[in-house]
């Protein structure tokens, strides 16, 4: 296995969205090159700002063109620039349970320009909660992306993205105290969502460059309610390879057999 990792150049990226395609492509050209890396396709993980998504539910006997309907006229797309896609999940329960995205269709297509440019074929463009789902072994938790600029956090539950934030972090404030507002909306949305797979004792699970340190987890802990540590670290997994950027990639080649 080959890996590697690079900052994207000034002006590229920004907030997660793709602004200059050609210098990403040329970034991801060379990021290949210095890894000796020749692979021809590329799944892609991106950022969940280019996209909105609802969990519905409808009893059991509705059919296909009623939640095809439904899905629409609850999530308005407003505009050509929006695609929409809804799935079910949850099979075999007494209420059809269904995953409903809205993307913006410009930035897929400037992520899918970036990525031929760079000499690689775009095979997939999912979202990054999805990924992040499929591959941390726990079923219910707030994902907290302290590596994510800005950063993130994401309500998953039963391993559906169901909420998220983004909020940034100021030097020199206290730290405790901004991760616990930025954790409020997606915390209280499931309060106000009712029962689910997200319990009190579900975790709040820390996705950062370096440990965070005990006082601080402990005091989130308390401002939050919700035991705080980190993401688990992938099994099988070199311990030279960084796994904070690798756990995504475990979650797109998962999507292969979801």
């Amino acid at each position: 296995m080959r890996c590697g990792e690079s900052a994207a150049p000034p002006g590229a990226l920004e907030g997660g969205r793709v602004l200059d395609p050609p210098a990403l492509g040329q970034a991801i050209r060379q990021l290949l090159a210095r890894n000796e890396i020749g692979a021809g396709r590329a799944l892609v993980a991106a950022s969940d700002v280019i996209a909105s998504y609802r969990v519905l539910t409808f009893p059991k006997g509705t059919s296909d063109p009623e939640i095809d309907a439904s899905v629409r006229a609850q999530l308005n797309m407003g505009s050509d620039r929006m695609a929409m896609r809804h799935i079910e999940v949850f099979d075999g329960r007494d209420e059809r349970t269904i995953f409903a995205t809205v993307w913006d269709r410009s930035q897929v297509q400037s992520i899918a320009a970036a990525v031929k440019l760079a000499g690689l074929e775009p095979a997939a463009v999912d979202l990054r909660s999805l990924c992040n789902a499929r591959a941390i072994p726990v079923s219910s938790f707030v994902l907290l992306d302290m590596t994510a600029d800005p950063c993130e956090a994401v309500l998953i539950d039963e391993r559906i993205p169901r909420a998220s934030n983004s909020f940034r972090v100021e030097s020199g404030g206290d730290l405790a105290l901004t991760l616990a507002h930025g954790l409020k909306p997606v915390l209280n949305f499931h309060r106000r969502s009712g029962p689910g797979g997200f319990r009190p004792d579900s975790p709040i699970l820390v996705r950062s460059e370096q440990v965070l340190p005990t006082v601080l987890t402990s005091r989130l802990d308390q401002l939050t309610g919700h035991p705080v540590d980190p993401v688990p670290h992938p099994t099988r997994v070199d311990p030279d390879v960084r796994f904070v950027p690798y756990l995504t990639c475990i979650g797109l080649v998962m999507r292969r057999r979801v």
